[in-house]
């Protein structure tokens, strides 16, 4: 079918893309201006693809997008059709960075009709994003009258010309393009994300790994192309395998399970055939790598299945590392002495191990586009006392290396390039805190006891062996939580037993004869390990999980109790068991435990000189069988998160509902309250290591309650023991059972006004 204006269709046996590539070199070697040229490209694309329409919209500098050029729509369109930002599909496509496939456009709930460019006679659509290191520029939109989903084939050749007119929109060849860009990185902008550890850091932005910009796409020689590309392939593969042999990695497994995920893609052979299919498709080798990244990530993050979205993670790594290889450069790890001396990392996404490589003492603070406040990378942060932010949406696009930047990790805000006023408040409140921390460690070497004598046990909450050394720092006296499960979501398998022991055994002796108390595996929920075959559950939260699955696997369970016998050799081994819903269950675990020492002793090796089996109470039908539970466990330790959230059926990750209950509310305070009669008329410990515990006002309501150990993040301990000191404890004892006696319901108001009349820092 023939239009007005129309040149026939072409016709080819040689693929469109290279066809499209070709002549979209031809039309910019021309001297013709921008918008000539753009509406030269889109007759070109419909041509060869055979299309009805095809369409650009450029971004404006408010979100908004454009009609800049089309083939096949009202030609009075151009330029006076603007969509909303996240308007109809192509404002979806620009606003999400995803490719928008869809065989009947207009009954899609996101269509949004313009009946000034007259589309209404086509059906089908396909959008792409047009993106320039991350950053979305535009849509390219090809429309037919047929009710068709395009090829993968189409869709491919369509992201490939959407990299091409990017390029060109950033070197000027449409007018203002590339310079709203600009213009948006030199000002200042407060960007609200998350906190994800705790802190303040001011310093200059250092782009996590940067990602080459690749300026030449279309192949002078693909011959010799494909000869870059097998060569940066092949030392791709040889600075993996050294890696490994590289001494400040070869013992730490975490890098090395990183290192097992990147080696496996390096060497797989349908990603080398794309590469190479590309190449010989008319790109050059950074831009294969490029397009091929671009195509794996739109179908990976189609998946809703964690372990995918991970693998995304690192094939865009691998995909950097050979862009970086292939211009020349090596990695920021390789060189991290390049850092300034107040680096701000700045990442889309960061793993735990890639946070390691760089200098800590260079590194100020931390900034992820996706990260959370249970991201592992979030523990590793907290642990290295690094200011960091994540859900800062859009940070990558916004900055440049050098930039300065403030991380408020208190509010979770990110100042970019802040004025000279808001740095000189940010320095002030950065000075204030670092007397704080001072006399906080002034008193490291102080025991926690109140003005009236009663002494509370200070412990920290670990995971990682990088958390060890702030127990000495933090003046804790043991490790009231060690979460084990961290070991297994880092590896890419099931950690063997011998591996698991040497975890453990380095743990323990870098606690230096301070007890700590090893939880077993707490997976399911939110913690899944991929190798690990798991129902798909309704609501995971309260499904097969932590001992549960321990005991339906107990073979699981078993390799983790002996290599943590074997940890203990000759001392003092405390495990407590995570999401125990009857006493009974701890019967079978001690049995459990009891048949691998009888296993340990008959093949001559050394146990234990003690194991002290203990129960985490987060499950609220154990607070109505206490006396039974009491009976069959050496202590107990509270989980307040999950005890808390299954009380008041509220889940903490839930913003709705998650801070819409208080913890200090008469109902959870009774319960506590219950948990600790029952521990002192049994005689066993009780510990709290939930997120209560770390904040001192809940804190003092704790001890009020009767609670003398605690177990915290390290950057806790400070606050909390400062509290302690000047606590009088049997005054705060009466004060919170008089409140609990009457029903109070503002009880966090009443011990904020007791603290300020006892001059208690809370």
């Amino acid at each position: 079918m023939q239009r007005r204006g129309d040149e026939p269709r072409v016709m080819t046996s040689e693929p469109a893309l290279r066809v499209i590539m070709r002549r979209l070199r031809e039309i910019m070697s021309e001297t013709d201006d921008g918008q000539s040229r753009l509406d030269k490209i889109v007759k070109q694309i419909a041509g060869v693809m055979v299309t009805e329409v095809c369409s650009i919209y450029l971004k404006r500098q408010d979100g908004s997008l454009e009609l800049f050029a089309s083939e096949g729509l009202n030609p009075d369109a151009v330029h006076n059709t603007r969509m909303k930002r996240g308007e109809g599909l192509v404002g979806r496509c620009a606003e999400l960075n995803i490719t928008v496939n869809e065989p009947e456009a207009s009954s899609h709930p996101a269509f949004s009709y313009r009946p000034e460019t007259g589309e209404e006679i086509y059906h089908s659509l396909l959008a792409v994003p047009i993106g320039r290191s991350g950053q979305v520029l535009g849509v390219l939109v090809v429309q037919n009258r047929t009710q068709k989903e395009y090829s993968d084939e189409d869709v491919e050749v369509l992201q490939a010309t959407a990299m091409v007119v990017a390029e060109h929109l950033v070197s000027g060849a449409v007018a203002g393009a590339g310079t709203a860009i600009e213009l948006e990185k030199s000002l200042s902008a407060v960007i609200q994300g998350e906190q994800m550890a705790d802190g303040i850091a001011l310093g200059h932005v250092v782009l996590h790994e940067p990602r080459i910009v690749v300026t030449h796409l279309m192949a002078e020689d693909p011959a010799e192309e494909m000869i870059r590309l097998e060569t940066a392939i092949g030392s791709l593969r040889a600075s993996l395998d050294e890696m490994f042999d590289h001494e400040h990695l070869s013992g730490a497994g975490e890098h090395r399970d990183v290192l097992d995920a990147y080696r496996m893609f390096a060497h797989d052979k349908g990603w080398e055939r794309r590469l190479r299919e590309a190449v010989e498709g008319g790109l050059t080798a950074e831009a294969s790598v490029e397009r091929v990244q671009n195509a794996t990530r739109a179908r990976m993050l189609r998946q809703n299945d964690p372990y995918w979205r991970e693998r995304q993670r690192d094939l865009d790594d691998l995909s950097d590392r050979l862009l970086r290889i292939l211009a020349g450069r090596i990695t920021s790890a390789d060189e991290p002495s390049s850092l300034p001396p107040d680096a701000i990392l700045v990442a889309r996404t960061m793993g735990p191990a890639e946070l390691l490589d760089y200098d800590r003492k260079r590194l100020r603070g931390l900034i992820v586009e996706d990260g959370s406040g249970q991201s592992h990378v979030a523990i590793v942060a907290k642990a290295l006392g690094i200011a960091a932010v994540g859900q800062a949406s859009g940070i990558v696009e916004r900055v440049k290396a050098g930039d300065a930047a403030i991380v408020d990790a208190t509010t979770g805000e990110v100042h970019l390039r802040p004025s000279t006023d808001v740095i000189a408040a940010y320095s002030d409140k950065v000075r204030f805190l670092a007397r704080r921390q001072r006399q906080y460690r002034a008193l490291r070497d102080v025991p926690a006891v109140t003005t009236d004598g009663v002494k509370v046990d200070l412990q920290i909450n670990a995971g990682l062996l990088v958390d060890m050394p702030h127990l000495k720092d933090a003046g804790a006296d043991g490790v009231g939580l060690f979460r084990t499960e961290l070991l297994f979501m880092l590896s890419n398998t099931l950690p063997k037993v011998e591996r698991q022991a040497d975890s453990y055994r380095a743990i323990v002796a870098r606690a230096d004869g301070r007890p700590v108390v090893f939880r077993t595996l707490d997976i399911g929920g939110d913690k899944v390990l991929h190798y690990l075959r798991q129902p798909k559950e309704e609501n995971p939260a309260m499904g097969w999980r932590a001992v549960r699955m321990g005991l339906d696997r107990p073979a699981l369970l078993r390799t983790q109790v002996r290599a943590l016998l074997r940890a203990a050799a000759g001392q003092e081994l405390r495990v407590m068991i995570p999401m125990v819903s009857m006493a009974t269950e701890m019967d079978e675990v001690r049995a459990l435990v009891d048949k691998e020492r009888k296993i340990m002793r008959a093949r001559g090796q050394e146990p234990p000189k003690k194991v002290r089996l203990g129960a985490m109470i987060e499950v609220p039908c154990l607070l109505f069988e206490l006396d039974a539970l009491m009976e069959k466990v050496d202590f107990v330790s509270v989980g307040s998160n999950d005890l808390l959230q299954f009380m008041y059926a509220a889940d903490r990750t839930n913003a709705r509902v998650g801070s819409r209950y208080d913890s200090l509310s008469p109902s959870p305070l009774r319960a506590l309250k219950t948990l600790v009669k029952a521990a002192e008329k049994h005689k066993v410990p009780l510990t709290l290591c939930g997120e209560m515990a770390g904040r001192p006002v809940e804190a003092l309501a704790l001890i009020a309650l009767g609670f003398r150990s605690l177990s915290m993040a390290p950057a806790s301990i400070g606050p909390v023991k400062t509290m302690i000191l000047a606590l009088n404890a049997r005054r705060a004892a009466k004060l919170v059972d008089d409140l609990l006696k009457k029903g109070t319901t503002d009880i966090r108001e009443r011990l904020d006004s007791f603290a300020k009349s006892e001059g208690i820092e809370v």
